[in-house]
């Protein structure tokens, strides 16, 4: 019996509670199918909502004026909008590494996560994509970076790591919602046919496809999400490592780095698990899902934030190694402004304390198992890989080859009510879908209960464990 309870311990139940097929269906299915729409929902997004509009107002001016009213000038080309173009796709990336790579290794602890994961990155991809549109100057021809059919045979310029990003982020933009879409089918169904609202019954209907469980369609369909989770799992590698192509192929000192593409995934998946972590554990609280996104949820998030974190870690110490240890003087000047003789020297000491020291916290079981704590550090995490960007792109052009191009950069309100209007675009987006679509995967909670083992057997347990436990009570022996 002790070995039972060891393994219990060992190997956690993914869903907490005496649950069901009807009861995971009715916990997920009504917070979408309830009449009522709860109180702090509306709040929550007339905040985001109205946050958002500072979006809107921001780029009428910005096209009504140009991007002069953004504190970008020479050197400092690259400044808020590639920051935050990057900082949105990283976020972006967890949702794919939690849908595709943990799909494929089959963690059965991404069921409960997966499906809000998605459904960030790609509202994170859509804030991200419109940075480099305004970014150019001129957003009603950003057609002109498609390599559309035109009869005067003039193509883009495919040398060009701006026509990479359009490349990759439209790639991977593309198959996450295929993959987050397919994933909803079986859900939809269930909504249809639970929905009382004629309007909302006929609206599941259509884009459930006509979705009525049977084999076959089983069958097409995992046949399908396995397809998209193989198609998904190398551009969690190769969308970020494009990313970091823009800066590595420059010459520029802090940029021509050839470990960018690896840095770059793993600074990914760390922001990425943080803001999962940022929505999980509200979420959990706000509608009462403890019992699918438990703290073994948490805890093993925690873990592969700590994972990376420390990649991250490793990664700054190199970077300032390469620029010793190169011998070129541009670098190692780099490396010393950017530490402690630049003027943004305490930007660099933030990102350190955020991105290094405090996820060394999560060694500690105290702050692994601590909702409060995770919840803190995740935080501290989302500004620190803001940080990052902020170091990387402004300290290694504000000063360069030429002592008398150097200049300061300062961002002007209008970079900073564009950043600020992206996170209430971001959140507004998340509150529909929370409201309109299930924030989980119902058939795939089903897959975890015991009901769903053909031989009525908790999945999580070995056939030594079924044995002792039944020796201990022969009165309930587990079903054939």
């Amino acid at each position: 019996m002790q070995d039972a309870i060891e393994e219990r311990k060992l190997h956690p139940a993914m869903v907490e509670g005496d649950h069901d097929f009807g009861t995971v269906s009715d916990r997920i299915g009504d917070l979408t199918l309830k009449k009522r729409t709860p109180f702090h929902w509306f709040i929550g997004f007339a905040i985001a909502f109205l946050v958002a509009q500072l979006l809107m107002v921001t780029i009428i001016y910005l096209v009504t004026k140009g991007i002069g009213i953004w504190g970008t000038n020479q050197p400092v080309g690259w400044a808020f909008p590639i920051i935050n173009f990057v900082w949105w796709i990283g976020i972006g990336h967890a949702g794919t590494l939690i849908s595709a790579i943990l799909l494929l290794l089959n963690q059965k602890w991404r069921t409960s996560i997966n499906r809000f994961a998605e459904a960030m990155t790609l509202f994170a991809v859509a804030c991200a994509g419109l940075y480099p549109v305004f970014h150019t100057g001129r957003p009603w021809l950003a057609y002109w970076l498609f390599p559309y059919p035109n009869t005067m045979g003039i193509w883009p310029q495919f040398r060009s790591p701006l026509m990479w990003d359009v490349f990759a982020v439209s790639t991977y933009a593309t198959v996450s919602l295929l993959f987050w879409y397919v994933g909803l089918i079986p859900d939809l169904a269930t909504l249809r046919d639970r929905a009382k609202n004629k309007y909302f019954k006929k609206v599941y209907a259509i884009f459930s496809w006509g979705w009525r469980g049977s084999a076959r369609h089983w069958h097409r369909y995992e046949l399908a999400y396995l397809i998209l989770a193989g198609i998904s799992t190398p551009l969690v590698l190769s969308v970020h490592s494009v990313v970091s192509l823009d800066f590595s192929v420059s010459q520029i000192p802090g940029w021509h780095a050839t470990f960018f593409p690896p840095y770059f995934v793993a600074g990914a998946i760390y922001a990425g698990f943080a803001m999962v972590l940022l929505l999980a554990i509200p979420l959990r609280h706000l509608y009462n899902m403890k019992d699918f996104v438990t703290k073994t949820h948490l805890i093993l998030m925690g873990k592969v934030m700590l994972a990376t974190g420390l990649i991250v870690g490793y990664s700054y110490i190199m970077e300032a190694f390469f620029g010793w240890y190169s011998g070129s003087q541009y670098e190692w000047f780099m490396i010393k402004n950017r530490i402690w003789e630049g003027p943004y020297w305490a930007f660099y000491w933030m990102l350190m304390f955020c991105n290094v020291i405090s996820p060394q916290f999560l060694w500690f079981k105290r702050f692994r198992e601590s909702e409060f704590w995770l919840f803190i550090i995740s935080i501290i995490v989302s500004i620190g890989m803001w940080l990052e960007r902020f170091v990387i792109i402004v300290t290694s052009i504000q000063r360069d080859f030429l002592p008398s191009s150097w200049a300061m950069y300062s961002p002007t309100i209008w970079d900073w009510s564009m950043f600020v209007g992206t996170l209430g675009f971001f959140f507004c987006l998340f509150f529909l879908f929370v409201r309109f679509l299930p924030i989980i995967s119902i058939f795939e909670v089903r897959t975890l209960l015991p009901q769903a083992n053909v031989h009525g057997r908790p999945q999580d347990f070995d056939e030594n464990v079924l044995e002792i436990e039944y020796t201990y009570d022969k009165t309930d022996p587990p079903n054939s």
